[in-house]
């Protein structure tokens, strides 16, 4: 049999799966949420994503992975389908069900994407800035230059609405989505549209990593402000420069949040020391 069997006999699988967006992650795995095959996804993908089971391993066999999910065969078998939909997994007749290489994973799948960025570290931000610079700049620039008038006073009204809750992050979250949201379906491109779940995803993560911010969300609205302004005035080019200019303030916040995070764990291991 090839590949690395896991056994799972003195493991343990944690029957609570982190969720990087905390209760904003709404928008993600609606159609999974409070199922159970669902739950079976949740806690296998993320034990796959986070590296518990790695590539080529072959995962225990039916019954044992059941009853150590708590779950029957057919549910059982449902998650493993939306694993393997998402590119995680394959199964094999004779072989059984075995981790796919990394390289062959849908990165941007919502649900891998939040599972990959429960413990982001520096480069796995800086890939996932990568992401939003070559999907948000370009669609700011078609924003301008499509955006109807309607459209364009809609993202003004949610752009007060950001103004109005910036000092509480909890509740800036709602409109900083719907903004971000607005910029791709006001491109009029459906192709772009349907990228909105994985921005959505990707700017969650962002603005959890960036939340602990003792002003909340206020420092981002003068860069919010001056990209909206370029889209109201049709600014195809300056809009895009906006975006860059946003995404670059907000890699920079998430980067000096997650280098102070781990310069005071090493101060307590040093004290533990």
């Amino acid at each position: 049999m090839s590949g690395n069997l896991i056994i799972m006999n003195n493991m343990k699988i944690n029957t609570s799966v982190p969720n990087p967006g905390g209760a904003r992650a709404s928008g993600r795995s609606v159609a999974l949420a409070g199922s159970l095959h669902g739950m079976v996804v949740e806690r296998l993908g993320f034990l796959i994503a986070s590296g518990e089971f790695k590539a080529g391993d072959l995962l225990p066999n039916a019954d044992e992975l059941s009853a150590r999910l708590g779950v029957g065969r057919s549910v059982l078998r449902e998650g493993l389908k939306v694993l393997s939909g998402k590119g995680m997994i394959e199964a094999r007749p004779k072989t059984g069900t075995k981790v796919r290489p990394r390289s062959e994973w849908n990165h941007l799948d919502p649900d891998l994407l939040a599972w990959r960025y429960v413990s982001p570290g520096l480069e796995d931000v800086a890939s996932l800035f990568d992401l939003r610079r070559a999907i948000e700049p370009a669609a700011s620039a078609l924003c301008a230059q499509r955006a109807s008038q309607e459209q364009t006073s809609e993202l003004r009204a949610i752009f007060l609405e950001m103004e109005a809750t910036a000092d509480d992050s909890d509740r800036f979250a709602g409109p900083d989505l719907s903004f971000h949201q607005a910029l791709l379906r006001f491109t009029g491109n459906e192709l772009l549209a349907s990228l909105a779940a994985v921005v959505e995803t990707a700017l969650l993560i962002s603005f959890r990593l960036s939340d602990d911010r003792s002003d909340g969300q206020r420092h981002s609205l003068p860069l919010h402000k001056a990209l909206l302004e370029k889209i109201e005035a049709r600014d195809a080019e300056g809009a895009r420069l906006a975006a860059v200019a946003l995404l670059n303030d907000a890699e920079t916040d998430v980067r000096r949040v997650l280098e102070r995070r781990g310069n005071a764990a090493a101060g307590r291991r040093q004290r533990q020391d």
